[in-house]
């Protein structure tokens, strides 16, 4: 990962942007009742806990110790309104009984409350997750092989993990809280302006010290959170790395080596997060002391006020009770900070992704041509990056039924024409035609419907055999997989496996050999019984025996089908109607086995060089 130019990940943005945050509220569109619902339990929530502080202090004025010419609280006198009303003597044991009695009321409806307000927008939170998630994939399915290949795997499942795990944050522990938040504080400055004014100004004199160290506290903590976002990406992508080529770390005898790596990567990522819980560690104690000092003032002017008969003490508890709520609304929207900082962040990252329009996508009137399996490239000029061109003026035709081999060393562009014709890519210059009509014109679903890809590395899903040769597609019966599995000679190794054809696979088939895997592969290209059949390599990892035993299969399923063979294995090439020669992405020669022989070019020159030698271990076998 290079430090001069970050990735995605490592770069916060601004704490809010309107542009980002109005997008975002329209996946909250479908749940305004929830999110309606969720602020307003959390204000009546808010508003019962505020009762608690005033509550005390009209229990200790009116019940507990009343102080003639002491000014009661404002609710002393509206609980002698109410307790009027019911007849209820506020005096002594009874009325320390009404006061108890509405103080645990007030704790059972906010208990009440904020649990139904937690129910509620989690709830939602794990709907839009869902919804997001769901978004997300389908586009990343739309999306085009180009797009793929210049963003690494493990940052797109970062988008559709730890991206929308940081939005749930903001929609469950961010907007609604940040409302109560706010209006907890609000509700304690109208109370304590409301119990005593003087008294209220002298609790806040250290609010503009708590405010200051909050923002000092913000600044620092958005640096360190961006640092443990640096070095955690770099934590996760030496990982991934490395535990994927691990067979190469260890062939090679690096794991000392690979250890120091990650022990430097690994120290720099902890040291991040010390530096962060250095910062926290210092503003909690700080607004405490800050808070404390608060207090300090309160009892200390509060008290004089008391002693002089001009103030309650219940007064003077309920501005103490408040004034210490009063400070934890204050640290907690400090959190709520980084919360929206970071769901800012990933909202920007994942949007970026969803704007990304897919380059390869099928036309409005799309043309459906007469199935008939004719391939053709007419001058085809394609390149991956702007000035490498990987195919120069490629131009050749396979009629319904003919078996094409492609020839070439690496990277003559074999692959790629195979790509050309799924639509994969689209060719810079020239045409690429199926069925007589150019690929861009065909409805993408109907393309590559006409076609069946054998992979050289096949590609298995962790799921039952039978859903591996099926894919999804439920039109294709039991009866089927089982006939296309007998004719691609799966079948013999499947129904010696304990569940037969329903035995679970491993991750990309773990436990069974390459030969295995390419049969389950070839076994799916039976099923679907397509018109055209690519096959890149097919048999490249496949031993002789193994090849001896499909290769009947194979001939068989070729019959009156067209078929593109990239092909390393001279008995793949021999079977070839005809065999095209490529160069530097050139087509150099073209013609039968025997004909290529026979010139002495290029093919002659790769023949001695690459398939002389497995003609003589096939014979044996044959």
């Amino acid at each position: 990962m290079s430090a001069a130019s970050p990735h995605e990940e490592e770069v916060l943005g601004k704490a809010y942007d309107a542009r980002l945050a109005r997008r975002l509220f329209r996946y909250l569109s479908p749940y305004r009742g929830s999110l309606v619902a969720g602020i307003v339990l959390i204000l009546f929530g808010s508003l019962f806990q505020l009762m608690g502080p005033a509550l005390t202090a009209a229990a200790l004025d009116v019940s507990i110790a009343p102080r003639a010419g002491a000014k009661a609280s404002f609710v002393a006198d509206l609980a002698a309104f109410v307790a009027g009303r019911l007849h209820w003597s506020l005096a002594g044991k009874s009325g320390v009984a009404f006061f108890a009695a509405a103080f645990l009321a007030s704790l059972l409806l906010s208990f009440f409350l904020t649990y139904a307000q937690v129910w509620i927008v989690n709830l939602m939170g794990q709907r839009i997750m869902f919804d997001l998630r769901e978004e997300i994939f389908a586009h990343i399915q739309r999306t085009d092989v180009g797009y793929l290949d210049r963003h690494p795997v493990g940052r797109l499942m970062t988008r559709l993990t730890s991206d929308v795990d940081a939005l749930n944050e903001l929609f469950t522990s961010g907007i609604v809280s940040m409302v109560g938040d706010v209006f907890s504080l609000l509700g304690i400055v109208v109370a304590l302006f409301l119990l005593n004014p003087a008294l209220a100004l002298v609790t806040f004199l250290t609010l503009p010290l708590i405010v200051g160290f909050t923002a000092w506290f913000r600044k620092r903590s958005r640096e360190t959170y961006r640092d443990i976002r640096v070095r955690l990406a770099r934590l996760n992508a030496f990982l991934q790395e490395h535990i994927t080529g691990m067979a190469v770390v260890q062939l090679f005898n690096r794991e000392r080596r690979a250890r120091d790596d990650f022990a430097s990567i690994n120290d720099a990522h902890r040291a991040a997060y010390v530096r962060a819980i250095f910062y926290y560690s210092v503003f909690y104690p700080g607004v405490e002391i800050l808070s404390a000092l608060g207090l300090g003032l309160i009892v200390w002017y509060g008290g004089s006020e008391v002693i002089r008969g001009a103030l309650s003490i219940g007064v003077l508890v309920a501005f103490i009770q408040y004034a210490q709520r009063f400070f934890r609304p204050i640290s907690d929207l400090s959190d709520k900070y980084n919360i929206l900082q970071a769901a800012m962040a990933a909202s920007e990252r994942v949007f970026r992704l969803l704007d990304a329009a897919p380059e390869i996508v099928s036309p409005p009137a799309p043309a459906r041509p007469r199935k008939s399996g004719r391939l053709a490239m007419e001058g085809v000029f394609f390149s991956y990056a702007r000035g490498e061109e990987v195919l120069k003026n490629v131009s050749f035709a396979a009629e319904p039924g003919e078996k094409l081999a492609l020839v070439g060393h690496t990277g003559a562009g074999k692959t790629t024409i195979a790509s050309l014709f799924l639509r994969f890519y689209d060719a810079t210059r020239g045409r690429v035609r199926v069925d007589g009509e150019d690929v861009r014109r065909f409805d993408l679903d109907d393309l590559r419907g006409r076609f069946a890809v054998v992979l050289q590395d096949p590609f298995l899903f962790t799921a039952s055999i039978a859903e591996n040769i099926r894919l999804g597609n439920r039109s294709i019966t039991d009866s089927q997989i089982r006939r296309a599995a007998e004719e691609a000679r799966a079948a013999p190794f499947i129904e010696k496996l304990p569940a037969g054809y329903e035995t679970v696979l491993q991750e990309r088939g773990g436990g069974l050999s390459a030969g295995q895997k390419q049969l389950i592969s070839i076994a799916r290209a039976f099923a679907f019984d397509p018109e055209i059949l690519v096959l890149d390599e097919a048999t490249a990892n496949i031993d002789t025996e193994t090849e001896m035993e499909i290769r009947d299969g194979l001939a068989r399923l070729l019959t009156r089908r067209t078929a593109l063979v990239i092909a390393h294995r001279l008995s793949t090439i021999r079977q070839a109607s005809r065999i095209v020669v490529l160069h530097r992405g050139e087509v150099r020669e073209s013609g039968t086995h025997a004909e290529l022989l026979a010139l002495g070019g290029l093919y002659a020159k790769l023949y001695r060089l690459q398939y002389r030698d497995q003609e003589a271990l096939a014979q044996p076998a044959g």
